[in-house]
């Protein structure tokens, strides 16, 4: 990739309609998909290492057929491709869609959040039906761009969040619709995110690409950069703003889509920070924030003001007092020792909601 790309003519290229020719038959080591509607059909999985590496896992227990293997990295590729022995293997996504074309039904996109947009147009334009995990896209024009590809295409789409489907998530949903605790006026919601760097400026110099890594094809649709070891690749892109979405986008769709659901929170009249340093010297999120949402009476239910806190900040003292006694223990031994909110919630998304009257 020319150092020259950008976002733009990335994604622009990636959305090309391309076509692969003849017949296709492969099989997964563990296709167990008992019953399934998704049985007989065929997916590529682009990225395949950590939740993209459970994503391919889990629908070829479904019964889809795994024909083909996308990942940067190659260690993680060859490792992914022991458990998928008759899949093809890729490190660049657009070569593995030329490729494989009408072989496929279904693509999974599990990779940085700047690259899904670029991977999901492409494989929408094809007539792909896709899965591609949260947050949807990096940007807001990407993903209206996704849900126009999506509509015109006619193809079949789902966002990775889990935790939406799950009983307990819906019933406190109609718990809250029902009424029966009130009207709500406020809600705060905080995450130990991030626990990866923020507020740091790029670093100097640059290391060796390591030989099994396509590093043009990690890059995608952001401004070229050095490789630097550790810095980015594999986790902590999560932090820069040219790859990633910060604490609030990595966790809010996690944590907040409770309160969301069921209060309709959809359009904000006024947004503060009340801590927030901004983007450190153009590059990374800032360490920690503080934010206030407004939303006026919307449908019946009453204007609300909804506050995120990450990287360590925490709702007010009288606000912690709500919290059942023993995460106010905890909170406090945190304190204490000058730690992060590490765990305040139930659930493995390590974050508490709490809705007042």
């Amino acid at each position: 990739m020319s150092k020259k790309t950008t976002r733009r003519n990335f994604i622009g290229q990636s959305a090309a309609l391309t076509a692969g020719v003849g017949f296709w038959s492969g099989t997964s080591l563990i296709s167990h998909g008992k019953e399934s509607a998704l049985q007989g059909l065929s997916a590529a999985c682009i990225g395949v290492g950590g939740k993209g590496g459970s994503d391919t896992s889990h629908i070829g227990e479904q019964g889809v057929n795994i024909v083909g293997l996308c990942d940067v990295d190659g260690g993680t590729l060859t490792k992914k491709g022991r458990e998928f022995k008759d899949a093809a293997q890729f490190t660049d996504f657009r070569q593995m869609l030329d490729e494989l074309g009408d072989k496929i039904d279904i693509v999974t996109v599990s990779t940085p959040d700047h690259t899904h947009a670029a991977a999901a147009v492409r494989a929408m334009q094809m007539g792909k039906h896709v899965y591609c995990q949260k947050p949807l896209t990096w940007s807001i024009s990407e993903a209206r761009l996704m849900r126009e590809t999506a509509a015109e295409m006619g193809v079949v789409t789902q966002m990775g969040n889990q935790g939406t489907s799950a009983d307990g998530l819906r019933e406190a949903v109609e718990v809250i619709r029902s009424g029966v605790i009130g009207d709500v006026t406020e809600i705060h919601i905080w995450s130990n995110r991030p626990v990866w760097p923020q507020g740091k400026g790029r670093p100097a110099g640059e290391d060796p690409i390591p030989e099994d890594l396509n590093w043009e094809a990690w890059i995608g649709p952001a401004p070229m950069r050095p490789f630097k070891k550790g810095e980015y690749h594999s986790f902590n892109w999560r932090g820069w703003v040219d790859f990633g979405t910060g604490a609030l986008g990595d966790m809010a769709c996690h944590t907040t889509n409770l309160s969301v659901m069921a209060l309709k929170l959809w359009d904000p009249v006024a947004v503060t920070a009340v801590k927030n340093p901004g983007i450190y010297e153009g590059e990374t999120f800032p360490a920690s924030s503080a934010l206030m949402f407004e939303f006026p009476e919307r449908e019946g239910l009453a204007a609300c003001k909804f506050h995120w806190y990450d990287g360590g900040e925490l709702p007010s003292d009288d606000i912690i007092k709500q919290l059942p006694e023993s995460f106010q223990k905890k909170i406090a031994n945190q304190r204490a020792g000058g730690g992060k909110n590490q765990w305040c919630g139930s659930g493995r998304h390590q974050g508490r909601p709490v809705l007042t009257r």
